[in-house]
């Protein structure tokens, strides 16, 4: 027969379990509450650098310059980021992704953020687990053709073949294209970027087709050879482009989604990595808010009161990325303006 328990030892004992789990809930919160709340975040910061997913094939951008530094509007983004959240913007390590593993790369944490000219679509948003933080670059899909050709207009590509990188929107945009004009054409799918180049150049397709930038961007590539092309008048579809993170951690959007921002404002108010310290003793609230002068806003992001600062005299404002990125291509800055100056690139407030 089991020994007999006093009924004040056995509420004793359950007492003590109570009280133990209670104390063992208290002591292990700070260790919990010492985490930024994002996972991605903790992880950048417990590794000392971003791990930043790019093309590295692209000019205008992400393609190595001579000395080997990789240069580009998708590559200013990730050292912005850095920036932000490391308070230097040279502790980045770029990986170069392609059309097919892009997503792959993200969604298995091989990388930290995919910064790599990617169109803003619902089906991508809503199937892959993944969601874009914000627009960098308003893009559409154009087509190049060699001037010799004498095509002048999309028009003019019916039963044209048309060099394309599979797994891109850039391959439903030109299927909508033709089958809404009645028109056909041969699409030459080729993976590899410099090898799409190669086909057109040596003339295994009647035209190039890809988000107009970057066909600007190619056209420069080839020095003076460049006017041997022509960019056709027509863009056929939209294409936002934009940095894409992890469903999930809602504080590593945020962040993502307000260094865009924080250069954005830079712009508007005329801040910018050549005088952002002469603001020191500004009057105005919105710049003080902005470099961190007050207000306290680093810290519901997880990050110093000086992220946007730190981004800012490190990288530059909007306008400056693009003067080093896109101007050379010849690019207008177009819809790529600030929304005073008949762009759509338009910031909410920081306050």
């Amino acid at each position: 027969m089991p020994p007999v328990i006093p009924r004040w030892l056995g509420r004793f004992a359950f007492g003590m379990v109570l009280w133990l789990a209670l104390f063992g809930v208290l002591s292990f919160a700070p260790a919990r509450a010492a985490g930024s709340g994002s996972p991605t975040l903790d992880a950048v910061r417990a590794r000392g650098v971003l791990v930043c997913g790019v093309a590295g094939n692209a000019a205008g951008f992400s393609l190595p310059d001579s000395q080997g530094v990789m240069q580009g509007i998708d590559a200013e983004g990730c050292r912005a980021i850095a920036a932000a959240v490391l308070g230097d913007q040279h502790r980045v390590k770029f990986v170069p992704t392609t059309t097919e593993n892009r997503f792959t790369a993200l969604q298995s944490g091989e990388i930290d953020v995919l910064v790599r000219e990617t169109t803003w679509t619902l089906g991508r948003e809503a199937s892959l687990g993944l969601e874009f933080g914000v627009i960098n670059f308003y893009d559409g899909t154009g087509f190049m053709v060699k001037k010799s050709s004498g095509v002048t207009s999309a028009r003019d590509l019916d039963g044209a073949t048309i060099c394309v990188e599979p797994g891109t929107s850039t391959e439903l945009a030109i299927a909508d294209y033709f089958r809404v004009n009645n028109m056909k054409y041969t699409p030459v799918e080729i993976q590899d970027l410099q090898e799409i180049h190669n086909a057109f150049l040596s003339g295994r397709c009647d035209a190039y087709s890809t988000d107009s930038s970057a066909l600007a961007g190619f056209r420069f590539t080839q020095g003076a050879h460049a006017e041997d092309f022509l960019l056709l008048p027509e863009l056929i579809s939209k294409e936002p482009l934009g940095p894409m993170v992890r469903k999930g951690d809602d504080k590593w959007f945020d962040i993502v989604r307000w260094v865009s921002f924080a250069q954005i404002t830079g712009e508007e108010y005329g801040v910018s990595s050549r005088n952002v310290d002469s603001f020191a003793n500004t009057a105005n609230p919105d710049i003080r808010r902005l470099l961190g002068l007050e207000g306290g806003l680093g810290k519901a992001l997880g990050l110093d009161d000086k992220w946007a600062y730190d981004i800012l005299k490190q990288v530059g404002n909007t306008g400056e990325v693009w003067n080093r990125t896109m101007a050379p291509l010849g690019l207008p800055r177009g819809l790529n303006g600030l929304w005073n100056r008949g762009g759509l690139l338009f910031a909410p407030p920081i306050r």
